[in-house]
């Protein structure tokens, strides 16, 4: 298995925050995505059941910040390694939850990128985690999610 130090790449990108964006959440948003995914826990769709809940008030599913994941633009780290790029998958931890009338700053920040050698050979792991944070400054998601690079031949 290689060292970090042996994979060819910007490393001054490593743990940089890039700015993404701003996107202010609001009930329609959260009840579109609710009927979307056909979500009915009375949390996200009942305003009165989510009023005598601890939140005091409607949140939105966690899964939320997916629908603004695609307007995320990672810069190039210049991996020089194989011919193609896979998305090898996300996580998403919920630190604290979105309420309509949130205003979230989005930044993305390369994580890690490691090297592991499975049965098709050497891929080259690089690994994102997008922090989603309301307008108190407070967390409410990470999502890290792993792209894979490896020679196609």
């Amino acid at each position: 298995m290689s060292t970090e130090e042996e994979i060819k790449y910007d490393k001054s990108l490593l743990n940089k925050e890039s700015y993404i964006g701003e996107f202010n959440i609001t009930r329609e948003m959260i009840d579109s995505f609710c009927k979307s995914t056909e979500e009915t826990n009375p949390l996200f769709t009942n305003e009165e059941h989510a009023n005598n809940s601890e939140y005091l008030g409607i949140i939105a599913p966690p899964t939320l910040c997916n629908i603004f994941m695609s307007k995320v633009t990672r810069p190039d780290i210049k991996i020089e390694f194989g011919d193609g790029t896979f998305f090898a998958g996300q996580a998403l931890d919920n630190v604290n939850p979105i309420k309509p009338g949130d205003k979230l700053t989005v930044n993305t920040r390369l994580k890690e990128v490691f090297a592991k050698t499975g049965r098709s050979g050497k891929m080259i792991f690089e690994v994102w985690e997008t922090k989603f944070a309301n307008q108190d400054g407070l967390t409410t998601t990470l999502v890290r999610e792993s792209f894979v690079h490896r020679k196609r031949s």
